[in-house]
């Protein structure tokens, strides 16, 4: 089997992808502006071809990338990057060359947020009332029809980017004023809840492997709007409405050997209301939280489905596994050597993030696990608690 990885070197831990793949017996071609020198041993060793481009924006050296490799190993049988911001250029690829996954007229509801909506609507779903918004007279329209506060967003986005709280006319007359003109945006009332995910991995027919669930104590639009520390860990327990839920948006979405990563509210009253689709990987660390959830290797089990049509692991979820944020401009009671001292046996990692990903996840990382719930909240208010 021939599987193209498209920027197999980012994320970091996304590398592991192509040992797993290799590991099953898979030819793995990298296709990337990264320097082949720069890339790191372990992922060098996993490719049996690597082919650099200047610019992976320019569609035509993707083109040519995949032409190339397939004139000289043969027929690839997967294009993929796992990674959101390449979705339409993975999709626009297995078109051209007629590969097995979604395809540029699935891009739609793949990509586009009212899109998504329309889909949640129609498996019956509760979604936040809005729609794509046009001149400000438009929105302002719907801000007076839904009460402040509202939400703005990109229709085609990846994450939180470009995400905008609107809490009075004067907002939103800003927001009009710093908005980018080529973009097309929904406006979305505010749904005060927690978010939760389903999340999992499905097989080349549509079946789910495993599935698992996210509980976030904040909203990324909070986090970076307040400059907050945040945690989100890997719940033990599924909520039978939230995989009843989410096992329609992967029939829905026709899923096949492909992860997911489906958010919702639940609202104080215990409801849910469909927030979003992602239908790639979560980001961050969570590949490698479910790992250490479960103690197993889920890059090796995904290379091995692939290759082999295996999904040989079993997620038993004997811990709970939370990533907890720390920012520099906070005052923390407790020192990480205090931390370290007291939960070090819980501490699977910590880390100084990249600045780019800091306004989220924060200046340093730790990714904890314990059995209990009680333990769990303990560490996060040892690392969490200010002066």
């Amino acid at each position: 089997m021939n599987y193209v990885f498209i920027s197999p070197h980012f994320p970091h831990n996304f590398q592991r992808f192509a040992t797993g793949l290799k590991q099953a017996g898979v030819n793995v071609f990298g296709i990337a502006s990264e320097p082949y020198d720069l890339l790191e041993k372990d992922l060098r060793d996993s490719l049996t071809e690597y082919y650099r481009v200047n610019d992976m924006e320019n569609y035509d050296e993707m083109l040519r990338a995949v032409a190339y490799l397939t004139y000289k190993h043969g027929k690839m049988d997967r294009i993929e990057s796992h990674n959101e911001y390449w979705l339409e250029s993975d999709a626009r690829l297995r078109t051209d060359f007629n590969v097995f996954g979604f395809k540029n007229e699935d891009m739609a509801y793949v990509k586009h947020k009212s899109s998504m909506k329309e889909k949640f609507q129609e498996i019956g779903l509760k979604v936040a009332r809005g729609r794509v918004i046009g001149d400000y007279e438009d929105a302002l329209g719907l801000c007076r029809e839904y009460g402040y506060p509202v939400c703005i967003k990109p229709d085609s986005g990846v994450g939180a980017a470009d995400t905008h709280k609107i809490n009075s006319e004067w907002d939103l007359q800003h927001f009009y004023h710093v908005k980018n003109p080529n973009e097309s945006y929904i406006l979305e009332e505010f749904i005060d809840g927690q978010i939760v995910t389903y999340d999992g991995l499905t097989d080349a027919s549509g079946n789910i492997l495993f599935d698992a669930t996210l509980v976030y104590d904040k909203a990324v639009l909070e986090i970076v709007a307040d400059n907050a520390d945040m945690y989100y860990y890997v719940d033990r327990h599924m909520p039978e409405d939230l995989r009843e839920a989410g096992a329609k948006l992967v029939k829905a979405f026709h899923l096949q050997e492909r992860f997911f990563h489906f958010e919702f509210f639940r609202l104080p009253d215990g409801s849910l209301v469909a927030l979003e689709a992602n239908l790639r990987p979560p980001g961050g660390h969570t590949l490698d939280m479910w790992n250490w959830a479960n103690d197993v290797d889920l890059y090796a089990a995904y290379g091995n489905l692939v290759g082999n049509g295996h999904f040989n692991v079993t997620m038993r979820r004997p811990y709970y596994c939370c990533y907890v944020s720390r920012k520099g401009v906070h005052p923390y009671l407790f020192s990480h050597e205090d931390v370290m001292e007291r939960y070090g046996n819980n501490v699977v990692l910590f880390e100084e993030m990249p600045g780019i990903f800091a306004a989220v996840m924060g200046d340093f990382g730790y990714v904890v696990r314990a059995a209990e719930y009680e333990e769990l909240m303990d560490i996060i208010r040892m690392i969490s608690i200010t002066n």
